[in-house]
């Protein structure tokens, strides 16, 4: 059975986007599973505000969302979806015509749609739910609930999915959870408060939900004379490597409890929490041993920089270094990529990047479709000579267009993640 998730909700009415993009992010780093942002104001230059909030969201925060916004036509939906969301909430009273939630609903699947439904006005038994189903939603997020005999009936052997939103004033959270149908709970109850300490306790009671566990006993650790265990720290998505520091078993189960990064100080004699007095906390996303179990490698997402001088990463100074060619693909693609975005906020005469550039959209897809043509042909060629010159051709004209439009690899590799 799948762990029971703690998604915190946002409410975005009326609210300055930065505000909403600030919360979201300090969610992600302190415990939640997951995020319930929606804004359900129905004026347009609101909802266009939201969606572009939605989409920092999604580059910045690591962890999935999902998104309740008003829908009136099939293009509301994509737009809320393409902003990364891994589901669209739906609001039951707020329901599109039924040809438009066809068509949302025959292009996107269950998987991706959520009908939100307020129990207190309108209770809705295991029959009506399933009737969603059928229709083709898949989750069910149903608020003002009493835990009733009747609530529990319906939900137990419905074919949706439940997920609960309540304010966790009069409800328990680990009644709520330990409901077979519910995967997760949606609260904003978790604003200042410590989400991983709640799942401690939820877990003493037997209910399931992601923590961070040692599977390794640390007294099965190698230490040194000193009793410390070095840890090298990267970061989580580049791998780059961004210190070395050590710890002790009070640091290790500090780490694993409170999810920031926490060593022991050999010059002060003390555990030190990463970023306590600079704010750059350093946020586990996984640790791991070596084979001969005397070093922890940490990977983490990096507030600020790692290093005291201000540099991202401790490892800045060079003592020698061999000439060598990079074939990292994402590296490469990266390098190119910035060196393209280079081009384009600082032109250079003569450039054959800024003269796409110069002549606009139309002449860059006008080449990307020439270039496209050109891979059908070589393909049809023998040998893969010819054709890895109009892969490489049309990737550096799909990059110029990304430019133009300002994508970059951190939102096509993203969405890629998202369709898995």
């Amino acid at each position: 059975m799948a762990q029971k998730k703690i998604i915190p909700f946002i409410n975005a009415e009326n609210e300055f986007p930065a505000n909403v993009i600030n919360l979201a992010d300090r969610y992600s780093c302190n415990g939640a599973d997951g995020l319930f942002i929606y804004n359900y104001t129905g004026d347009e230059a609101s909802r266009e505000e939201f969606l572009l909030a939605a989409r920092k969201i999604e580059k910045q925060v690591n962890i999935p969302f999902m998104i309740g916004i008003y829908i009136n036509r099939f293009e509301d939906a994509k737009k809320a979806l393409y902003t990364g969301a891994s589901k669209l909430v739906i609001r039951k009273a707020l329901l599109p015509a039924e040809d438009e939630l066809k068509e949302i609903i025959a292009r996107f699947g269950r998987d991706k749609l959520a009908i939100e439904i307020d129990m207190k006005a309108d209770f809705h038994d295991m029959a009506q739910l399933d009737k969603y189903y059928d229709m083709g939603i898949g989750t069910a997020v149903l608020k003002h609930i009493d835990t009733t005999h009747s609530f529990k009936e319906a939900i137990s052997g419905t074919k949706m999915q439940v997920l609960i939103r309540d304010g966790l004033i009069r409800n328990d959270l680990s009644e709520l959870l330990s409901y077979e149908k519910t995967e997760a709970v949606l609260t904003n109850y978790f604003e200042d408060k410590d989400i991983y300490k709640a799942k401690r306790a939820v877990k003493r009671q037997g209910i399931d939900v992601s923590l961070f566990e040692s599977l390794i006993d640390f007294s099965d650790f190698r230490l040194m004379e000193n009793g410390l265990i070095p840890v090298v720290v990267q970061d989580y998505k580049t791998s780059e490597v961004l210190m070395v520091a050590y710890m002790n078993e009070e640091a290790y189960k500090k780490t694993l409890e409170t999810g920031r990064m926490t060593y022991f100080s050999r010059s002060r004699n003390e555990i030190w929490v990463k970023g306590e007095t600079s704010g750059h906390f350093q946020y586990v996303k996984s640790l791991m041993l070596d084979c001969d179990n005397d070093t922890i490698l940490a990977k983490v997402r990096q507030v600020g920089a790692a290093c005291h001088t201000g540099s991202y990463s401790c490892f800045f100074k060079k003592l020698t270094k061999e000439d060598y060619v990079s074939t990292s693909p994402l590296k490469v693609l990266e390098e190119d990529y910035n060196i393209i975005i280079n081009r384009k906020n600082n032109p250079k005469e003569g450039s054959y990047t800024n003269y796409l550039f110069d002549k606009g959209i139309d002449k860059i897809l006008k080449k990307c479709g020439e270039e496209a043509s050109e891979i059908i042909i070589a393909a049809k060629n023998d040998g893969g000579e010819e054709l890895k010159y109009e892969i490489a051709d049309f990737l550096y004209h799909m990059m110029v267009l990304m430019a133009e439009c300002g994508l970059d690899w951190e939102d096509i590799t993203r969405e890629l993640v998202n369709r898995r």
